[in-house]
């Protein structure tokens, strides 16, 4: 059997099976397998700041005359944005229980078909209900995609690389974030492509590149552990074995023996009772922690970067159509972030990085926020800034992911991610753009600085939170962390 096999591959049993399958995962050194891995399930999150970031850039063109929409900008940053996030936050609970029922990789196929199609409706949207539609769809397919693929990366990745590679993975959203911005500036320019067109080429281009994403992803696996706990240990084995084979073969040595072995009852299901006892009623401080995390974030980002365009335009006379370079720029500082500091999470630990990413970036934006009111930033400062501070709230807010997936048992992973992330980003997400399409439009200042402040405080709170609540995960088997609810003999019940 190959390392792609299907968990349809033989009929799922139930029982009690001994297995050393994460382990033997745990222990694996890294490979082109890896990479695979890497690659199949990080580019999504291109394909998302792709399209985020060219929302945020057209809004001032959608809004003039001859864009082939009757639309303002404050409804695109607003309305829009807002429903994207609302379809996100529906989608990841959605998807999010069929994952754990039906596994990873059906789910993470299925989400990207459903962004993927949402996407090229938005491309030929003709009138403002039909655009506000969907994104909604869009945010939907997208929200799933945050819990199938937040599980089998943390599933599939050796407990030593599991922070820094979560990490980054979640960061590439920047790296289309970066694409997308200068792609706007070139989309944007009426001596290239008329008014009406350009915008919607650009959504259509996302749509190629997702195809080509939908192909990569066909080769990558089912987690094994949740197959032997689904009834599926046989397809669990085999498709472990192969990968160990290949690996052997590429590094020219033996592994070493696996460090344990762990029993459990296999069971094709969870109930949503037993998901929120587990949770909320065993380990509730680490629910706090999951959702104070996305909260700070969420508002920071949903709230901020969804306008950060509009602010240019409005308060520092930056043309629609030169957005994009300044946007690029930030895009650059975002995807820096987890990519130089993800290490840290693996070696100077969880609690002292997520802390400190939060605590840093929210007084940097309290900085920011004093030095906008007073009239001390031009275009290009203000961008210096915000890339400062997104630097490291991009680790943080990448964290939060981490955070979520790696701290619950294996049997709610997908749940609680996409709890967490629905409720917080509910909380910021929602809300937030809507606030902030208000405050910007007023043309104060001081309106703008105050959204600054509300998002800063919020990430120093979830800082605080973190200092007192963070986990030690790094370096430790997920079934370490969180014993999982089906283990055969389970360990004395504890409040956290």
């Amino acid at each position: 059997m190959t390392s792609d096999a299907s968990p349809d591959s033989v009929p799922a049993t139930t029982g009690t099976v001994t297995t050393a399958v994460p382990a033997r995962l745990d222990r694996l050194p890294w490979s082109r397998w890896h990479w695979m891995i890497v690659i199949g399930l990080g580019t999504v999150w291109i394909l998302d700041g792709l399209e985020v970031t060219i929302v945020g850039n057209v809004a001032g063109r959608l809004a003039e005359e001859g864009s082939g929409l009757d639309i303002t900008a404050a409804q695109v940053t607003g309305i829009a944005a807002a429903l994207y996030v609302a379809g996100a936050c529906s989608g990841a609970l959605f998807f999010g229980w069929l994952t754990d029922r039906y596994g990873r990789k059906k789910l993470f196929m299925v989400t990207l078909v459903v962004y993927l199609g949402a996407t090229a409706m938005t491309a030929l949207s003709f009138e403002s209900w039909w655009f506000f539609l969907f994104r909604f769809l869009t945010g939907f397919g997208i929200g799933g995609e945050y819990a199938a693929i937040n599980s089998a990366i943390d599933e599939l990745i050796p407990s030593l690389y599991r922070g820094r590679v979560d990490l980054i993975i979640n960061g590439s959203y920047w790296l289309g974030a970066i694409g997308g911005a200068l792609l706007s500036v070139v989309m944007l320019d009426t001596d290239i492509f008329p008014a009406d067109l350009g915008w919607r080429l650009s959504f259509a281009l996302g749509v190629v590149l997702g195809l080509v994403v939908l192909l990569v992803r066909r080769h990558v696996p089912e987690s094994p552990r949740w197959q032997f706990i689904h009834g599926r240990a046989e397809d669990a084995e085999e498709l472990v074995s192969s990968v160990e084979q290949r690996i052997e073969e590429e590094k020219g040595r033996p592994l070493p023996p696996p460090a344990g072995e762990i029993t459990i009852h296999q069971r094709k299901s969870i109930g949503f009772a037993l998901i929120a006892r587990t949770v909320f009623g065993r380990y509730p401080r680490r629910a706090f922690l999951g959702l104070s995390l996305f909260i700070g974030q969420a508002f920071l980002y949903n709230a901020i970067t969804f306008g950060f365009g509009t602010i240019l335009t409005t308060f520092f006379d930056v043309p629609t159509g030169n957005t994009g370079y300044y946007f690029a720029v930030i895009a650059a500082g975002n995807f820096l972030g987890p990519l130089l500091l993800g290490k840290l999470f693996d070696t100077v630990g969880r609690r002292i990085m997520i802390s400190s990413t939060y605590l840093i970036s929210g007084v940097l934006l309290f900085v920011t926020a004093w030095l906008f009111d007073s009239g001390s930033l031009t275009a290009t400062t203000m961008t210096a800034c915000w890339c400062v501070v997104l630097f490291f709230a991009s680790a943080g807010a990448s964290s939060a992911y981490l955070t979520v997936s790696e701290v619950f048992p294996m049997e709610t992973r997908a749940m609680a991610i996409a709890f967490f992330y629905a409720l917080g980003t509910a909380a910021g997400g929602i809300s937030g753009p809507l606030i902030f399409a208000d405050l910007t439009e007023s043309g104060v200042v001081g309106d703008t600085a105050l959204a600054f402040r509300i998002g800063a405080a919020l990430m120093c709170a979830a800082g605080l939170v973190a200092v007192f609540l963070a986990v030690k995960a790094e370096r430790r088997s997920l079934e370490d962390i969180a014993e999982p609810l089906s283990v055969a003999d389970p360990a004395p019940v504890r409040s956290d």
